[in-house]
């Protein structure tokens, strides 16, 4: 999604209440390779399309809806909807005031990662 969003003019998906989010359910969501990718493709803070190119994961666009669902439902981020287009960002904010310093310490490992899907050994 280019540009600012209008909360306005947008539609949003439940997530849990800050106080709400537990950190178990963080370490879990981000566990899986994939959604650590996304992790780390959302380290600016600023919303992002939700569609397969644009974090180059080999995935179908279904796998990477659960896998935006998750991450959403577990606290890590949010999505807005406007018209046709989703757009998702990290709730850094949120995740910091709950665990100060999880989400950067989160953010570096995310950044040395190289995905490879379950089972697979990741290339370099």
């Amino acid at each position: 999604m280019a540009g600012p969003v209008d909360e306005s003019a947008s539609r949003q998906f439940w997530e849990p209440d800050v106080l709400e989010i537990q950190l178990v359910d963080v370490l879990k969501a981000i566990a899986d390779p994939a959604r650590l990718s996304i992790l780390h493709g959302l380290a600016d803070g600023e919303y992002h399309p939700c569609n397969v190119a644009e974090f180059g994961l080999p995935i179908h666009k279904s796998t990477l809806s659960h896998h935006f669902k998750t991450l959403r439902e577990a606290g890590v981020t949010t999505t807005r909807v406007q018209g046709r287009e989703a757009g998702v960002r990290l709730r850094f904010a949120d995740l910091e005031r709950r665990w100060p310093g999880l989400l950067p310490a989160l953010l570096q490992a995310a950044s040395s990662h190289t995905y490879a899907p379950a089972g697979r050994t990741p290339t370099a």
